[in-house]
């Protein structure tokens, strides 16, 4: 039997990330530089990306008071101006990334909701699109993320079935999903997102730059290249 490099299976990459993660978002915008760097390539890596739910700050409220200094402040135990300089660092590493982030419209929430949701665009075939909605409305338009009926709007403008997302989050369908999820996460010891799990055996922590997700991208589709010619001799 002859395998052929161009048809080897696709790299798997496996995300940890919450839509409520700054660098989650900017981490995210990296992977894809990095994919586009690689595109040209005369053998350029094939993938799937899985999103995979985490919640960072679990017990926050639906409807928080307050803006996300505010949280923070309280979160971390900052005061203002520590938090609001943290802000504006993040907001710049954001916009070098070509994201808008607006922490003064931002309304911070609850997440399980929206990763419930990111269950059902997966089963929909919509998971990335929607991940990408999620995060957008939330970092750059100062939507709320969630309540139910909110999430239900923005499955809709994704292309969704807005009755058939409503029935998901609120029958809790997907819940056991988003906590095996969690589980999982904690199997393997992740504790800050995000997380990449690439092949299943390789695991990159944090928002790394473009050069990195493109390198080792390449080194693993060159490695199942060499691997096709040793079954094809």
């Amino acid at each position: 039997m002859r395998l052929n490099r161009c048809v080897s299976e696709p790299i798997s990459i496996d995300i940890w990330s919450d839509i409520a993660c700054p660098w989650c978002y900017i981490g995210k915008r990296n992977l894809e530089a990095g994919l586009a760097a690689t595109a040209g390539d005369d053998d350029a890596p094939q993938v799937n990306i899985t999103f995979h739910s985490f919640e960072l700050s679990p017990d926050t409220p639906v409807d928080f008071e307050g803006d996300e200094a505010d949280f923070l402040m309280g979160h971390k135990g900052m005061p203002r101006a520590q938090v609001e300089q943290m802000l504006d660092r993040v907001t710049g590493i954001a916009k070098d990334a070509g994201l808008d982030y607006r922490f003064d419209l931002l309304q911070h929430t609850n997440t399980v909701k929206a990763h419930e949701l990111l269950h059902h665009a997966k089963a929909e075939g919509r998971q990335q699109d929607m991940e990408e909605r999620l995060m957008s409305a939330y970092f750059t338009e100062g939507r709320h993320v969630g309540r139910i009926e909110d999430l239900a709007d923005l499955a809709a403008e994704i292309g969704l079935d807005r009755d058939s997302a409503l029935e998901a989050l609120r029958s809790e369908r997907h819940l056991v999903d988003v906590r095996a999820d969690q589980a999982q996460a904690q199997a393997y010891g992740i504790q800050g997102v995000p997380f990449f799990v690439i092949d299943g055996q390789y695991g990159v922590s944090g928002a790394q730059p473009p050069e990195a997700f493109a390198g080792v991208l390449r080194e693993l589709w060159a490695k199942r290249g060499q691997d096709a010619e040793v079954l094809e001799g």
